[in-house]
Order: structure tokens, then sequence, then C-alpha cells
């Protein structure tokens, strides 16, 4: 479960018919929000949507896009709150205690859980199937790349501004959350033009699509899900630049043998060291490896066994309490 990117789920949706809804929702601290929502999907869930007090600090930091009003996107003060829905066709009670049990063991692998609170009620479909749009806005999370829902019009508002279009499906990155926008700062000031990228835990697709508008030639994106893998090619198509990405389900780099100049992984820290030996094995000797998804008390964790592996750091990038690294191979004699 854990192998899927972690970018900003900001709502998962799935067409659905006219039902009833039960809504599942979890009060929890920021830095767990794509686990909680994975496993609330893995539970049944059609859709997810996410308040997020960080994405609100984050929009507020942003010299790029427009500043979100906070008082219309969120009222908590602190942590997030993720809102699941089920259909009336799942029994909520053979499920609960799945979710309850994994949302309980996410300290387990360095995310705290914040209050940790559960409520369930019922919600009219024509509510929820309104109302999840508001959280979708035209974002400029770099220098260079604004990311756009497909339903948004949206023109470019300097030359060097590049578009990238994404469905909300299983996986949409918004590029608020520290751990997107660290990836796709590490991208920009990593990639030169013409490299080879694997893009490792993939997700919506967003670093894939986002390498191939900073220059990468050729680009291949891995996750372990299924239904992450058909996401991100829905938002490849949505990307003409991105036609030629390849995407594949693999778990991690297992069995691949494509060397890379470029290997990224916005992933969980746990699951970066499992990664490491594959990426050693196919990161060219001047290649960087680029690895985000990484909160404070695990960042030595990450460099301790990088450096076990041969890897040097070459640049730490922060965002508040979550880190990205750039890594590569030392110099030959």
């Amino acid at each position: 479960m854990f192998h899927a990117t972690l970018v900003t789920l900001n709502i998962i949706y799935k067409e659905r018919t006219a039902m009833k809804w039960n809504e599942v929702k979890i009060e929890t601290a920021s830095e767990a929000v794509e686990a909680v929502a994975n496993i609330l999907m893995e539970a049944g869930a059609s859709g997810v949507a996410i308040e997020d007090t960080l994405d609100i600090e984050n929009f507020k930091s942003d010299q790029y896009g427009e500043i979100l009003d906070k008082e219309t996107y969120t009222r908590l003060e602190e942590g997030a709150l993720v809102m699941a829905y089920f259909p009336e066709t799942i029994f909520l009670p053979e499920v609960m205690p799945f979710i309850t049990t994994r949302v309980n063991q996410l300290p387990e692998f360095g995310l705290a859980i914040g209050k940790n609170q559960l409520t369930v009620s019922e919600v009219a479909d024509e509510n929820w199937a309104t109302a999840w749009k508001k959280y979708y806005h035209p974002v400029r999370v770099t220098r260079y790349l604004t990311i756009v829902p497909s339903w948004e019009k949206y023109e470019a508002r300097d030359a060097v501004e590049k578009i990238i279009t994404l469905d909300p499906g299983m996986a949409f990155g918004t590029g608020t959350h520290p751990t997107t926008n660290l990836t796709l700062q590490a991208l920009e000031v990593t990639l030169r033009g013409g490299e080879t990228v694997l893009d490792v835990g993939t997700g919506s697709g967003v670093l894939s699509i986002a390498s191939k508008y900073l220059g990468a030639n050729d680009v291949y994106a891995y996750d372990l899900d299924e239904v992450a893998v058909r996401s991100a090619q829905e938002n490849m198509d949505l990307n003409p630049i991105a036609k030629d990405v390849t995407v594949e389900a693999n778990d991690l780099l297992q069995g691949v043998t494509i060397e890379a100049d470029i290997i990224v992984a916005n992933i969980l820290a746990d699951i970066i060291l499992l990664m490491l030996p594959d990426a050693w094995r196919l990161l060219k000797q001047t290649g960087k490896l680029i690895v985000s998804g990484i909160i404070e008390n695990k960042k030595q964790l990450v460099i301790d066994a990088a450096q076990a592996q041969g890897f040097v750091v070459t640049q730490i990038l922060q965002q508040k309490d979550w880190y990205a690294i750039i890594l590569g191979k030392p110099e030959e004699d």
C-alpha cells in the first residue's frame, strides 16, 4: 500500500450513479493525509476529500499563484480532515475495523496521526457531487510549472509557464503539499534536457509530466497500484508532451533494467530504503537520485542508508518539516 506516490490527494473521485452515501471523516495530522486517504480507498471508498491547513499555509507563502481565502477553504486551525465517501452498498461495520487498525499502525511508519478522531454520517449524493470541485484551482507550483484541473480554462501568464493538466482520478497532486512541491523543485534544478528518467511510485503521473516539460527525453513511470497506473496514463493522455511516457505496474525498481540519468521517488521514507540497491544499480555514474516524502524524523535515516549504499548527498531541499534529498554517485578517480 505504501508504495504509492505521496502527492496531495485533495480530492479523489470516481464516477457514480445517484445513491445515498456514507461519509467517514478522520481528523488527523497533515503528514498522514495521503496514507489515511490510501487506507480509505483500499477500504472501498469511492472518493476522498481533504481539508489540510498545511495547504493553506503553502498557498499563502506561494509567490507564483493566487492565494486562497482560508475561510472558504477550511475552518480547521491545525492538522487535516480526511473525508471518505462510501456507497450505501458497502456495509461500514465490516470495514471500520480495517480502517481503524491501519490508521493506528501509521506511527510505525514514522507518521503522526494527530487527534485521530473518526465520525460517520450520511450525505446526499447531490451535495458531494458539487462540493468537491471547490478544492481544485490552478496552482503555479514552481517557477515554470502550473498544475490545472482539466475542467478549468487557464492560459499561461508568461512565456516560461508550462501547464500540467490533471484529472482528479485516484491520485491527484496539486503540488501544494511539500512532498510534491519539493520534488518538482528538485527536478527543475536537476534536469538539463535529454535525460532518461525513472519515476518510482508515480501516482497521478505529475512528476513524469513535469519531467517532460523540463526537457527529459525518455520517461518511465512505475507504480505498484494498478489503479494508479490507469490514473497516471489518463493524465499522460491529457498532456500531449507526455504522450510517449511509458507507464507500467511495478514494485519499485525490481526487475527494471533501464539505466537512468534521473531517478525520482516521492514515497514514504521506509519505502525509499527498500529501493536504494536497485537505484544504485540503475543510476548512471553522473546521474542523480531524487527522493522525497521524507519527514524530519526520518531524514537522517534515509541519508545514512543512502550513504551506506554508496551515494553522496549533493543537495537537501526543505519545506517546513518535509525534505527532498538529491543524491549522486562519487566521482570516479
